[in-house]
């Protein structure tokens, strides 16, 4: 395996990837930092109310965060052109339901960075494939 992605729709991945796996370390390391970054505030203190299990809900996406990113940065070292595909349409659904969750009000407004994240890098992975495909 490569140390460096060979295209750059794998560069495209190895950032987002990158990207995911350090959010993920930090969410599991320090919750209230990842909170703080996406716009939320985080709780007072550092007890919670009986039964909020906000703590167990970010450790789990942060947790998914680590293991997706990592997947992604072996997914770019191994130039893994299909699974570059099978992400972009998936990250489109995320960008919209992220940002539906914000419009609906289910979402505070700082959610929405995150919905564009995901969109902005699968249109830019598809752009790259797209760009490989016809210089092919």
């Amino acid at each position: 395996m490569r140390l460096l992605p060979r295209s750059p729709s794998g560069w495209t991945m190895a950032v987002f990837g990158v990207l995911a796996a350090v959010l993920g370390v930090v969410g599991l390391i320090a919750p209230d930092a990842l909170v703080a970054l996406m716009g939320f505030a985080p709780a007072a203190g550092s007890r919670r109310a009986e039964g909020d299990h906000t703590v167990v809900f970010l450790t789990a996406s942060s947790m998914a965060a680590l293991n997706m990113g990592v997947y992604y940065v072996l997914a770019a070292l191994a130039d893994w052109k299909a699974f570059f595909r099978w992400t972009v349409p998936f990250r489109l659904l995320t960008c919209v339901v992220f940002t539906l969750a914000v419009a609906g009000g289910r979402a505070p407004a700082g959610f929405l960075g995150v919905g564009l994240w995901e969109g902005a890098g699968a249109v830019v992975t598809g752009a790259a494939l797209r760009y490989e495909r016809r210089r092919s």
